[in-house]
């Protein structure tokens, strides 16, 4: 795969800020969600989930590409981007959120979820509740640890400890800029991205700029050992796409799902990536979910066929 020089823009990266998408909100249990939207809606839909402190442009150069042939929304979780925030977060609110933005945005049925990093949780959760309205759940650079190496992200007591925090502000807008960071932190290939991406993430407030997301998300956020076990028991396939040299704790239990599965979870690795794949090679990513999709939208086909023939006869 070819890389463009540092600095450069990449013909993706213009085509992508050039695809017109639609912006709206729900609401969702009393909170405003935003989302935004690409391609007919008459075709299959795609729901796409963005990690913690993060927001829906981090899929902003992979939903247009797969627009053809889907229509993709990629929505704000709430206390992240343009979403309102909630006084405390679960994951039955995250999932309802995912379900309501599908309800509101996608007509055709069983659609298709996808999340990346701590969407991968938040996808988990709407396939535990909701997977036999849906097609499948995709999990990018996420996977489920077996139960006796869980290692929950920051146990109660060390978040009491931490105490009451805030997003800090910044006086100017080119300084919160030169202060963003991907968590966790990997090369950059393109500083347009990360400009484009850093931009989305703060707001105005009295004073000066601060980022979007709530600090307190995760101070009642419960992400137990059970994921193991909300895996296993979803009403709907699955599949799992890594980034080759990822160094995220949360995506190295792929070979746990395997033999899970059996051995036949789809998963595979797109090279020369790491965590936040979708800012290095959105279109390896994006013909990564493709194909996937494609394929189960085939056995839907053949099964639809199937029932159809046993029908008539």
């Amino acid at each position: 795969m070819s890389k463009a020089p540092l600095g450069r823009e990449p013909a993706w990266f213009a085509r992508a800020l050039n695809t017109p998408s639609e912006s709206s909100s729900v609401k969702v249990d009393g909170v405003n969600i935003h989302y935004a939207c690409w391609g007919d809606i008459s075709q299959p839909g795609i729901v796409l989930i963005h990690g913690s402190n993060a927001h829906l442009e981090w899929w902003r150069f992979v939903a247009p590409f797969l627009a053809d042939q889907f229509r993709v929304v990629a929505l704000d979780l709430s206390g992240n981007g343009d979403s309102e925030w909630r006084s405390e977060y679960n994951g039955a609110a995250y999932a309802a959120e995912v379900r309501g933005v599908i309800d509101e945005a996608i007509q055709q049925p069983n659609p298709f979820v996808v999340g990346h990093s701590f969407g991968g949780f938040v996808a988990l959760e709407a396939g535990s509740r909701y997977g036999s309205q849906l097609g499948g759940v995709i999990l990018v650079d996420y996977t489920v640890a077996p139960p006796e190496t869980y290692n929950e992200w920051g146990l109660r007591a060390q978040r009491e400890a931490l105490g009451p925090r805030t997003t800090r502000v910044y006086t100017d807008l080119d300084t919160a800029l030169s202060r963003f960071r991907l968590l966790p932190e990997q090369p950059t290939e393109h500083e347009c991205v990360l400009e484009h991406v850093a931009k989305h993430s703060l707001r105005r407030v009295e004073g000066g700029w601060t980022w979007k997301f709530d600090p307190t998300m995760f101070d009642h956020l419960e992400m137990g050992p059970d994921q193991h076990q909300k895996f296993a028991q979803m009403r709907c396939r699955s599949a799992v796409i890594l980034g080759e040299t990822s160094g995220d704790e949360g995506a190295q239990s792929a070979p746990f799902m395997a033999e899970m599965t059996q051995g036949k979870l789809p998963s595979f690795n797109v090279p020369q990536t790491h965590h936040h794949l979708m800012f290095e090679e959105p279109i390896a990513l994006t013909m990564g979910l493709k194909g996937i999709l494609s394929a189960w939208l085939g056995e839907d086909g053949t099964q639809a066929m199937n029932e159809s023939l046993s029908a008539y006869r």
